[in-house]
């Protein structure tokens, strides 16, 4: 049917931004609510799909949960923010509230070498590590990553910022990549849909 990517709209303020910078790849790209059916997923047939941010705490609106057949196409999925917690928390991972919000400018260290990220930094530590600007906004945290999934990305006050399950082609981050205050945000984004 479809193809292109399929995004799942959990409710964030900047959903709408995702498909635009899909879109200005020139790639089709359909946004949907994230309580489609598993039957919708499927007749969609897309090549990925992007679980969106969310206003919401994992504590405040439990219907906020990924479809199964996300994880059950084999294709490539990446979660922003709360994606990243719907993805932990489908998959045998932990999320826990955190005790203050961060928003704003962080430096994230790539972790690992993943597909996601390998190559990619704004600048590069003393000690070699690459690093990113990027922008984060998000009070929860992902405290233990499912199995399968290693460490992708972290910064000082947020130890799992990045996790990856490479064999499945899952990705998930902390930050938002769809943000021009993310300075390599439209790179990210290009990797991982193109």
């Amino acid at each position: 049917m479809a193809r292109g990517i399929l995004i799942l709209d959990f409710g964030s303020q900047v959903t709408q931004l995702i498909a635009r910078r899909v879109r200005e790849m020139g790639v089709y790209c359909e946004l949907h609510p994230n309580n489609v059916s598993d039957e919708f997923i499927r007749e969609f047939n897309p090549e990925g799909i992007i679980l969106s941010g969310s206003h919401a705490s994992t504590y405040e609106e439990q219907d906020l949960r990924a479809p199964q057949a996300v994880f059950e196409l084999g294709i490539p999925v990446l979660g922003i923010c709360f994606g990243m917690y719907a993805i932990a928390e489908a998959l045998g991972g932990t999320v826990e509230g955190g005790h203050k919000r961060e928003f704003g400018h962080a430096e994230l260290r790539a972790h690992g070498h993943t597909a996601l990220l390998d190559g990619i930094a704004d600048f590069t530590t003393a000690d070699g590590h690459g690093m990113l600007n990027v922008w984060m906004s998000h009070g929860d945290n992902v405290t233990a990553m499912p199995p399968g999934f290693k460490l992708m990305a972290s910064t000082s006050s947020c130890a799992i910022a990045g996790m990856a399950d490479e064999v499945r082609k899952i990705y998930a981050v902390q930050f938002h990549p769809e943000v021009t205050h993310t300075t390599q945000g439209q790179v990210i984004l290009n990797r991982f849909v193109l």
